[in-house]
């Protein structure tokens, strides 16, 4: 059986060999992780039990991504808000924070880059970042919003305390996106 509901099955081995049932190969991490980003959907299943291991292995990739590539997608600061909401009231909520933060981000990845390409062609070095800095900032400060407002809903003390941690972290945040884009500009200036 190669397909489940529309998806390949990847069967994963006790000697945590990877097999894809759709092309009757066996696959590595590497390999999955290039079919997430040609939109490929799969799952993966334990091959003794059956139970469904997709979230592992995907958390399993983003662990190997990280650590591989030397450019993290995930700030330590992202990091610590994550872990710290484990366990607490709020782990419900982030999840589907997360799912519709990503999708906006990825609807308006396009406009970025036709920002992007249109900048560099147009202007010097030295300005051709303001207006992809300027709509990413815009991006955080939605997505900001956003988490801010559904914290309120859950908040039993009202927003003032949510509200301030909310500045706080959108001010490190653009902090840390100015940072990379300073960095991004020098990179740019070297070449």
């Amino acid at each position: 059986m190669a397909k489940t509901e529309g998806d390949t099955v990847i069967k994963k081995y006790a000697n945590r060999r990877l097999y894809n049932t759709g092309t009757s190969t066996y696959v590595t991490l590497e390999d999955l992780a290039k079919m997430v980003k040609k939109g490929e959907e799969f799952t993966v299943q334990d091959a003794k039990t059956g139970e469904d291991i997709t979230h592992s292995v995907l958390t399993q990739i983003i662990f190997e991504q990280e650590s591989k590539t030397g450019n993290t997608l995930l700030p330590i600061s992202f990091l610590r808000q994550l872990i710290s909401y484990y366990g607490d009231q709020m782990q419900m909520v982030v999840p589907t924070f997360l799912e519709h933060s990503m999708q906006a981000f990825t609807d308006q990845q396009a406009q970025m880059r036709e920002q992007m390409t249109r900048a560099l062609g147009e202007s010097p070095l030295t300005k051709n970042l303001q207006a992809p800095m300027q709509l990413m900032e815009e991006q955080v400060r939605r997505n900001t919003e956003m988490f801010r407002q559904a914290m309120q809903m859950f908040s039993p003390f009202g927003s003032d305390a949510a509200g301030s941690a909310s500045k706080k972290s959108e001010s490190k945040d653009l902090e840390e996106l100015k940072e990379q884009l300073r960095n991004l500009q020098s990179r740019l200036d070297k070449l």
